[in-house]
């Protein structure tokens, strides 16, 4: 006996039969109960409420509808009618965007992790960077401390200056060894503080006749060092300072840094910087095209220097023999019998006999007037030089050294002016020996009265230097650049200032950029 099972279908479907006995009313729609045979029995009457597109679809259906009973029939058609293919495309969508999602999670992890890694490379070079400019000033120290001559500076030429490697690192010394006047290539090497203008003793005249100053902050860079409140024609006292935002007073002291100028009255970038706005005494590109770019500039091919590369706080010479015993002060009152017995020991009785009566009675205003009318040689004045003086105290302050020292900063010393500082460093150039002897500025000026005037703000010593370090460490990043002022008048060099010039941008030219950039490539 077959077995019978029932399924609801819609009123009205074709071939659908219905059996006395057996129509049930279903609550969720006009459905009829009908029974059928199972797969022992014949089923072929009951067909279902869609057309069949094909045989095999026809085929599929009743393999199907065994298996779907006793679900109501609207289940049966619902699960019949779902697309396999449909199936299998919905799971393949929703496997390409999970595939795209934990593509997109790895590729925000691997930026991550290539930001992390570019971020602690960057960090590596500048501290590779950091530490070769801590060499570098380690260095200097050494350099000055071994020169052969006290109060000078290392030869240019016998030390490295110019893109030293330092392990993966790179440094450069910034500056013009000799004082020349700024040009369009970089110099480097170590510079002399004493050749420039010291801001807390040179005389109003000497500040006026630096390129680019003005009257009135000439003026105001007195009444900011001096001790008192009145105020100089021109110049600023604290009543202007009151009316800044925020207010301050005029210090009333000595400048402790050139960057001190800053706060000044009348005090402008243009003004203390010039065309040079990163401080590396080379014309970059930027500093050569007009106003296209800052900062703004003339475009004639050559940098004009601000005020800073100029002045110097920093200069002064020990009043000390280099055996650090005191010198002879040449105006001292009564018989000089120190300088007798001086001269005597060098030349002899009787040459210091004459030297003694070519002197003739003082006072010096300098050891340079001693030496015109000493009536002696370059070369035995050289001998006496650092055995002389006309100051007391431990130091001289401000003195200017002319071995070194630029034709725009000679030029604002009293009796010099612009065409004799030319022709001082003409001459300087064509000397041979580098010492500290001073006495060929006599011919080279040619004027008794002009040495006269210049010879107290003369020296031919360098006592304190600048060393201006830029650095970078492996393939060319961590850009750093720090400025040190060392001094080295008390036998061991030592660093007494530094300054954080990396903000000034970068100072190393486009050449020095493209060659590292090169240099990375083939590593």
């Amino acid at each position: 006996m077959n077995a019978h099972r029932s399924s609801v279908i819609p009123s009205g479907v074709p071939g659908g039969r219905r059996r006395a006995g057996t129509q049930s009313k279903n609550p969720g729609g006009s459905f009829q109960r009908c029974t059928f045979s199972d797969r022992r029995g014949p089923s072929t009457a009951l067909r279902p409420p869609f057309r069949l597109r094909s045989a095999q679809d026809d085929t599929r259906w009743k393999r199907f509808l065994p298996s779907c009973s006793p679900r109501p029939l609207r289940r049966c058609v619902s699960a019949f009618q779902e697309n396999p293919r449909a199936n299998r495309a919905s799971v393949l969508i929703v496997v390409l965007w999970a595939c795209v999602g934990l593509v997109s999670i790895a590729l925000l992890f691997g930026h991550s992790m290539l930001m992390s890694y570019r971020g602690a490379d960057n960090d590596l070079a500048g501290r590779q960077a950091e530490q070769a400019i801590e060499g570098a000033a380690r260095y200097a120290e050494m350099l000055l401390t071994n020169v052969t001559m006290p109060g000078t500076l290392p030869e240019p030429g016998t030390y490295p200056g110019e893109a030293v490697e330092v392990g993966e690192a790179t440094f450069w010394l910034f500056g013009k060894p000799e004082g020349q006047a700024s040009g369009t290539a970089g110099e480097f090497g170590l510079v002399d503080e004493a050749g420039k203008i010291n801001l807390n003793t040179a005389t109003p005249a000497m500040l006026r006749a630096l390129p680019g100053m003005t009257e009135e902050f000439a003026a105001a860079i007195i009444d900011w060092r001096d001790a008192d409140d009145e105020v100089t024609t021109g110049g600023a006292e604290s009543q202007v300072y009151a009316q800044k935002t925020p207010a301050y007073k005029a210090k009333n002291g000595p400048f402790e840094s050139i960057e001190e100028l800053a706060l000044v009255s009348g005090a402008t970038r243009e003004l203390l910087y010039g065309e040079d706005a990163n401080l590396n005494g080379a014309l970059d590109a930027t500093e050569d095209d007009g106003a296209t770019n800052a900062p703004d500039d003339n475009g004639d091919g050559k940098l004009d220097a601000g005020l800073l590369a100029y002045v110097t706080v920093f200069s002064r010479e020990p009043n000390k023999q280099a055996d650090d015993t005191d010198r002879i002060n040449i105006n001292r009152p009564g018989p000089n019998e120190p300088l007798n017995t001086l001269l005597t020991t060098k030349f002899g009785e009787s040459r210091a006999g004459e030297i003694r009566a070519s002197l003739g009675p003082g006072p010096f205003p300098s050891t340079l007037v001693f030496f015109v009318r000493s009536a002696m040689k370059e070369d035995e004045f050289a001998q006496i030089l650092d055995a002389l003086t006309t100051a007391t105290g431990d130091y001289r302050t401000g003195l200017i050294n002319v071995n070194t020292a630029s034709a725009a900063v000679l030029a604002g010393v009293p009796g010099i002016g612009a065409e004799k500082a030319a022709k001082l460093v003409t001459a300087r150039l064509s000397r041979t020996v580098r010492d500290t002897n001073i006495a060929w500025v006599v011919a080279a000026l040619g004027d008794p009265a002009a040495v006269a005037q210049a010879g107290p703000f003369l020296t031919g010593q360098s006592w304190q230097v600048m060393a201006d370090v830029a650095a970078v460490g492996r393939h060319g990043r961590g850009y750093r650049r720090t400025k040190f002022v060392i001094d080295h008048s008390t036998g061991t060099a030592r660093i007494i200032y530094r300054r954080n010039l990396a903000p000034l941008g970068w100072a190393l030219g486009s050449e020095v950029r493209q060659t590292l950039a090169e240099r990375k490539d083939t590593r």
